[in-house]
């Protein structure tokens, strides 16, 4: 690890070890009851213990996280692109995918399980739903920040339009597209987890619903860990994919 990249990571494990020392100070010398906020030690060791169900549970949200954004980006991405290439789509669509933002997940997600059962296909549903915006938009967005004289000059060397898409509009839409898939693939996770609380037969979302109606606020905060630990891998994750697919934005952003 680099020394600036160290730079950066230890303030932020110096941050949360002061927070979870305090939290177990104030639990210690207060004598608060564990139904009513566990220590992080009683947290942590619970948790350790319930492991194997935590897991497989964890298991089970990550599948719906990752089908349900895989098929976000994959209509995200199709949709994007048509639009580009026509302004009517534009005008049609992208009123639309606003109005898609302002019904709350918590509202639908009932209702997708009345409609398509307790399977996999509603939770799926709910985290494409979830994330489908953010990428789309940045997607369009990027698309038309392009600058014009680039096209023109392609245009005047005689490319065709796709040929402009390819080499000049693709690429100037990357850094917008790894941003908006930053936040996409955070509001995936918590798609997932609101599926789960609206019915499900396994994931974090029912796990910690169940142990919530047990009273064990230990277990319900050892598998929130787990799904924020879940979010900071998968939002880590994203900076490797763009380092192999546009390394140029890296590179961008190393410069300014």
């Amino acid at each position: 690890m680099s020394t600036s990249a160290v730079r950066r990571v230890v303030p932020a494990f110096v941050g949360l070890a002061a927070l979870f020392a305090a939290w177990q100070v104030y639990v210690s010398v207060n004598d608060v009851r564990p139904q009513l906020l566990p220590s992080p030690w009683r947290v942590m060791t619970q948790g350790w213990a319930q492991r194997d169900v935590i897991a497989t549970n964890a298991v089970a949200t990550l599948q719906v996280t990752l089908v349900g954004f895989a098929l976000s980006l994959t209509i995200a991405w199709l949709l994007a692109i048509a639009i580009d290439f026509s302004g009517l789509l534009r005008r049609a669509l992208v009123p639309m995918f606003v109005t898609s933002q302002t019904i709350p997940i918590i509202v639908i997600a009932p209702l997708m399980i009345t409609w398509f059962g307790f399977g996999l296909l509603p939770k799926i549903l709910l985290v494409t739903l979830a994330t489908f915006f953010p990428v789309a938009i940045g997607l369009i967005e990027g698309f038309a920040s392009t600058d014009r004289d680039a096209g023109s000059l392609l245009r005047s060397m005689g490319a065709s339009r796709w040929q402009q898409f390819r080499y000049v509009r693709l690429p100037n839409a990357m850094p917008r597209f790894f941003t908006a898939l930053r936040i996409g693939i955070t509001y995936a996770v918590v798609g997932a987890i609101f599926a789960e609380y609206a019915g499900a037969e396994s994931g974090l979302g029912i796990y910690m619903a169940r142990q919530k109606g047990m009273f064990r606020t230990d277990l319900v905060l050892a598998a929130m860990f787990v799904t924020a630990a879940i979010s900071i891998v998968l939002f880590l994750l994203t900076y490797l994919v763009e380092r192999i697919m546009a390394p140029w934005v890296r590179m961008e952003r190393v410069n300014l």
